[in-house]
Parts: C-alpha cells; sequence; structure tokens
C-alpha cells in the first residue's frame, strides 16, 4: 500500500508475565517483536512504538493497585524497568517511541467512569467496580503516568541517546468549539481543554498542571517536586495528536450548587453533541460518537503551535468505525465500499496540508487502523480498519476502498512527501 511506518504498541504483561523484570522475562515475547520489527525493516517501513497501551499486568494491579499506587514509585519503576527492557532489546532497530497512549482517556474511563479495565468508579455509578473514587482516583493514576513517563525518557536520554532516537508520548485531543458566542462558553472551551489536552500536556511543557485544573481540582490533583518537574519538563523530542471528532463545550456555574462526580466534570462545561440551533457539529460517520469536523484539528494544531512550542507532531491516530453487530450487521460488500471513512480521510488530509502552511509542525499521519481489530469495550462490533478481515472465513483481509485511494495517494509522484500510514 505504499505505507513507510507502521505503529504498533508492545504489551507489558506479554514481555514480563508477572509485572516486573525480577519476575522473569518471556523470551517468547521479546522474540515476536523483533520479527516484527526485522520484517517491516525489510520491507522499507518504519516502526514506531508505543510502551504503553492501557495492558496493566494483571500481577502489579493485585500487589499494589497498578498505576492507583499511592506511593507513587513501585508503578513508576516498575513501568522505568519494562521501558529499559524494551530498549535494551529493540532499541537498535527501533527510533520512534511514545510511551504511553492517551493517557487522558486511559485515566478517565478506567478510574472515572470505569468503562475501560480495571472498571472502577465512585459508589453509586455504574461500573465493575463501584468502590472507587471518580473524582480523586485518575488524578492518581494520571500523576504515576506522568511520572514514569518522565523516569522512561531520562533513562532514554542518558543511556540510549546514541541511537539517534525520538521518544514523547500520544494525547487523545477531542476538539472544542463553544456551544454559543457568550465568553462564558469561550471560557468553558478553554477549562476543556486543559482537562482533554493540558492535564498532560503542560507538565512536560512548564513542569505544573493547567492553572484552571489546579484551581478547580484543588487539593485532588497531587503535586511534583523540584526534581520530578526538572525531569518532566522537556521530556520529549516528538508527540503524537490521537484525532477523532469535536464537540461543543456550554459553561456550567462554578457554584456550591454544581457538584461534580467526574473528574472531567472538573471543566465546569458539559459537552454538547448538539449545538443551539439543535444541529450536530458534523455528519454523523457511524458508530456514535464520532461527527465529522476536520476543522477540530487544524484549531489543536494551531493551539499546539501557538501555546505550546510548535513540538514535533504526528497525528498517530484518525479514523471512524463502522457498527458491526448481531443487531445490526455489516454486509461484507458495504464494508468494502467505505467511501464516508475515505471520504473522512481526505478531508483530514486536506485539513492537515491547511495545518502544516500555516506553520504547524506536522511530520507524519497514521490512520487508525490497518487492520478490524478489537476494539476495547466495543469488542469486534466496531471495524475502523482500512482493510476488511473476514472473521467468518479464515480472517482473510481485503482492501476496502479507503486502502485502494491511500495506495494510490501513496504511490503517486505528487505529492512526493508520503504522510499516510496505518496504525
Amino acid at each position: 500500500m505504499g505505507m513507510d511506518a507502521y505503529r504498533f504498541s508492545i504489551s507489558w504483561p506479554r514481555i514480563l508475565p508477572k509485572g516486573t523484570v525480577e519476575g522473569g522475562i518471556n523470551q517468547d515475547g521479546i522474540d515476536y517483536y523483533k520479527r516484527l520489527i526485522n520484517l517491516l525493516l525489510e520491507n522499507g517501513i518504519e516502526p514506531y512504538v508505543t510502551i504503553f497501551h492501557w495492558d496493566v499486568p494483571q500481577a502489579l494491579e493485585e500487589k499494589y493497585g497498578g498505576f492507583l499506587d499511592k506511593t507513587h514509585k513501585r508503578i513508576v519503576n516498575d513501568y522505568k524497568n519494562f521501558a529499559k527492557v524494551c530498549f535494551d532489546n529493540f532499541g537498535d532497530k527501533v527510533k520512534n517511541w511514545l510511551t504511553f497512549n492517551e493517557p487522558q482517556t486511559f485515566t478517565s474511563f478506567s478510574y472515572g467512569t470505569g468503562v475501560f479495565a480495571p472498571g472502577r468508579c465512585s459508589p453509586g455509578l455504574d461500573c465493575a467496580i463501584p468502590t472507587g473514587n471518580s473524582l480523586v482516583e485518575p488524578y492518581i493514576a494520571g500523576h504515576n503516568i506522568l511520572l514514569a513517563h518522565a523516569e522512561a525518557v531520562d533513562l532514554y536520554n542518558k543511556y540510549y541517546k546514541g541511537e539517534n532516537g525520538r521518544i514523547g508520548l500520544a494525547f487523545d485531543v477531542m476538539g472544542r468549539v463553544p456551544y454559543g458566542t457568550s465568553f462564558l462558553d469561550e471560557q468553558a472551551k478553554e477549562r476543556s481543554m486543559d482537562i482533554n489536552l493540558g492535564w498532560f500536556l503542560e507538565p512536560v511543557v512548564r513542569g505544573d498542571y493547567p492553572f484552571s485544573m489546579r484551581s478547580l481540582a484543588r487539593e485532588r490533583l497531587p503535586f511534583f517536586s523540584d526534581k520530578q518537574q526538572e525531569k518532566l519538563v522537556g521530556s520529549y523530542n516528538m508527540l503524537g495528536i490521537n484525532y477523532y471528532t469535536s464537540i461543543f463545550s456550554k459553561h456550567i456555574d462554578i457554584s456550591p450548587k454544581y457538584s461534580p462526580v467526574l473528574n472531567t466534570d472538573d471543566a465546569y462545561a458539559s459537552q454538547e453533541t448538539y449545538g443551539p440551533d439543535g444541529k450536530p457539529i458534523g455528519p454523523p460517520m457511524g458508530n456514535p460518537w464520532i461527527y465529522l469536523y476536520p476543522e477540530g484539528l487544524k484549531d489543536i494544531l494551531m493551539i499546539m503551535k501557538n501555546k505550546y512550542g510548535n513540538p514535533p507532531i504526528y497525528i498517530t491516530e484518525n479514523g471512524i468505525g463502522d457498527v458491526d453487530t448481531k443487531e445490526k450487521p455489516l454486509p461484507m460488500e458495504a464494508a468494502l465500499n467505505d467511501y464516508k471513512r475515505l471520504d473522512y480521510i481526505q478531508r483530514h488530509i486536506s485539513t492537515l496540508k491547511e495545518s502544516i502552511d500555516l506553520g504547524a509542525n506536522v511530520h507524519g499521519y497514521f490512520a487508525w487502523s490497518l487492520l478490524d481489530n478489537f476494539e476495547w469495550y466495543a469488542g469486534y462490533t466496531e471495524r475502523y480498519g482500512i482493510v476488511y478481515v473476514d472473521r467468518k472465513n479464515n480472517y482473510t483481509r481485503y482492501m476496502k476502498e479507503s486502502a485502494k485511494w491511500l495506495k494510490e495517494f501513496n504511490t503517486a509522484k505528487k505529492p512526493s512527501k508520503k504522510i499516510i500510514t496505518p496504525a
């Protein structure tokens, strides 16, 4: 398909089944990833590796609560050791590393709403383990993620810098548009972006959480020591942006009458699918939460340029899913003729070009995803791939129309710089 890069994650428990180096390294897991990396390079495809994509080893979950480790030491050290195993075994051939994928989604959905494993939330909310604290635990987990990221990058820069690699982390960013024209809704948009993007970006840029989060979450938000801040600031030389859609932000009065339930409620902004005119932000794209709004990607890239120093950016995820359930089965022919996905990708590529022309420091684009895969809590009920997987017939793969177009785009003489790759 003319792709020159492939993004994948390394499974922590596949490499360290007990979560720690002391518990033993699984050589079969190491060998699997070495084969994958070698095959990619042999075919002229550059590997982009995510070290953590939400699979906490069960052993560490049982031992000290995984990323809820309140000492802020054990999970940080165990993650650092896992990263070291990755650098030692794959660093000679992998030159592009992302320490964490979508930390905001992982923390808010795993410990806030409880939609993702381990499924924790406050009593009274609907989740698997309603004995947590949806206003506190996401911040504890997020703090540990940032400390672990800083330690891994510090390790890489001290001992592996000679390999001339790049390292950073990937943020999930949903664009925000003020619900109305009022100043209050504009401020609601800013607070929403703070908790969506700034929560994990500002510590690595400035050494602390956004002011609005400090003001509103108050004592629920942990603090960094001077030494931790020193390691955090500048702990990247590239960053990833995962973008799918945008939403309206509507002001909620900051008063004793309003009591946040989830950590994301600290933005004091309701997230509205429909605007004041009763219309969505863009055409619906199949699965229930994605609407076509490529302008949101440009807005985010301009924020990165104008507010955060215009760091090197990769669009590390972008795409849509087609619903395929028992109640609403997706015929293979309809899946292959994915013109809605093709339109979505083309419009985002066009917007990406506009953003680059405006000075955005974008170096590449990864479509989500190469294959129809297992989509977390949605399982196999949503198909995001540009390649169809026939699960009823030996998992045979078929290129969808989007994949055929991307192949043509990538192999065309113009533009000469290929920017489209599947994750």
